[in-house]
């Protein structure tokens, strides 16, 4: 039997890797349609990325089996509409769009939870903070990349300047996602605020962590939980870790919470990662956002723990399979997590760690991998898809024995890593 072609939407080395490494990958060959660049940075045309995507798909000599993709928007707006052209298994549109307009998956979570924080669309022209949403808060655009344009605010002066910067930057992402918006029937609420508007949620408190799974067939499959644990004082991730190390009820409760909203929103045939605040104290659960796919980010911590990664599942969907039982905790590791190397100021880059000297590192330190994100030569402002707060200089795959063993290594890893800057 001839192998599966899979079509990965914004492929890149590192997830083809992952891929490659599948059990499954046998039966399966991974081609990568628009690059993550086109995807993520510069300004977004989705109807130009739309064509280039089905010309691509068009001039392969061959099936196209599977469409698939682990990124945010633009690209998990495309999934279902370049697999719905074709007839392949997939998300409905409007259930990813119930995920990713901000203000619609708030409306669609409160139907079903009480789990949420107060939240309100804030007028970009006359900024007032919603009723019933209490200072501090969160100002976000109903659809960003990575917490950009996400402002934590203590009063109206705060609120004003936050307004400022979102006014500015906003039709970035809001306009082609106005776009995709205008390819569905959202009800007269969201129609009305449209892609390009500004949230207001209460800010959360506790710690952060997040569960994954899938819908098929009706029913809600959950297969891992994470934590993620920020920066001291800062809303900044320092890492993700699998498995999550929170009290199992606590994990239960969440579950509980994911199942209900995925179940109501639809979102049949998909991979979905629900970031939560828990408070471990009380056991208390508090929904954050919803991500319309699995997080390519988690990949690699799933195949050191349980010896397969969460793509597994995805590449499954899309082919019309059930996934298989996952078995967990078949990896060679305990435990493993993502970090992420910060500086919280600007500067210009005057040295980066070279490939020689990261590989020594790969390999004098166990379970690491490293990637570095600026260059020399270039200023961390310019960075694209950072946060509001922080530059990432690096980011550390790091697997180990326990806890306490994953935190030494990536302190080695750091003391080892020198970057330079003027």
């Amino acid at each position: 039997m001839s192998p599966s072609n899979v079509f990965v939407i914004g492929l890149d080395d590192g997830n083809r890797a992952v891929l490659e490494r599948l059990p499954m990958a046998e039966s399966c060959r991974f081609h990568g349609v628009l690059t993550p660049d086109e995807l993520q940075h510069g300004d977004i045309d989705f109807e130009k990325l739309l064509t280039k995507a089905e010309q691509e798909l068009d001039g392969f000599d061959g099936t196209v089996d599977a469409i698939v993709s682990f990124w945010d928007f633009p690209a998990a707006t495309l999934v279902p509409l370049l697999c719905r052209r074709r007839g392949l298994p997939s998300v409905p549109l409007e259930a990813v769009l119930k995920c990713e307009h901000k203000y619609w998956s708030r409306l669609e979570q409160r139907a079903v939870i009480d789990e949420l924080p107060a939240f309100g669309i804030v007028d970009l022209d006359d900024p007032r903070r919603p009723e019933g949403v209490d200072f501090p808060l969160w100002l976000k655009p109903v659809k960003s990349f990575s917490s950009e344009l996400a402002f934590k605010v203590t009063d109206e002066r705060e609120l004003d300047e936050a307004i400022a910067e979102i006014r500015d930057g906003i039709d970035r992402v809001g306009e082609p996602f106005d776009y995709v918006l205008r390819q569905v029937d959202p009800p007269a609420e969201i129609r009305e605020v449209g892609g390009a508007a500004c949230l207001a949620e209460g800010a959360l408190h506790g710690v952060q962590a997040a569960i994954e799974g899938y819908m098929l067939d009706g029913e809600v499959h959950v297969y891992g939980a994470l934590d993620s644990i920020n920066y001291p004082g800062s809303s900044s991730f320092l890492r993700h870790q699998y498995p999550s190390q929170l009290d199992e009820a606590v994990i239960g409760r969440m579950a509980d919470v994911a199942k209900r909203v995925i179940a109501h929103i639809g979102f049949e045939h998909a991979t979905f990662s629900i970031e939560f605040f828990c408070d471990p104290d009380t056991g208390q659960v508090c929904l954050l956002e919803i991500n319309p796919r699995h997080s390519q980010s988690h990949a690699e911590l799933f195949e050191s723990v349980d010896g397969i990664a969460n793509h597994e599942i995805m590449v499954s969907l899309g082919l019309g399979r059930t996934p298989h039982d996952r078995r967990e905790r078949q990896g060679p590791y305990e435990i493993a997590a993502k970090w992420y190397l910060r500086r919280f100021e600007d500067g210009l880059v005057t040295r980066v760690p070279s490939a020689d000297e990261i590989a020594e590192i790969e390999a004098r330190i166990d379970g690491t991998r490293i990637i570095v994100m600026p260059q020399a030569g270039q200023r961390l402002s310019d960075l694209p898809e950072q946060d509001s707060y922080s530059f990432e200089l690096a980011q550390m795959f790091v697997a180990g024995s326990s806890e306490a063993d994953i935190r030494r290594k990536y302190e080695a890893c750091v003391d080892a890593l020198r970057f330079e800057f003027s």
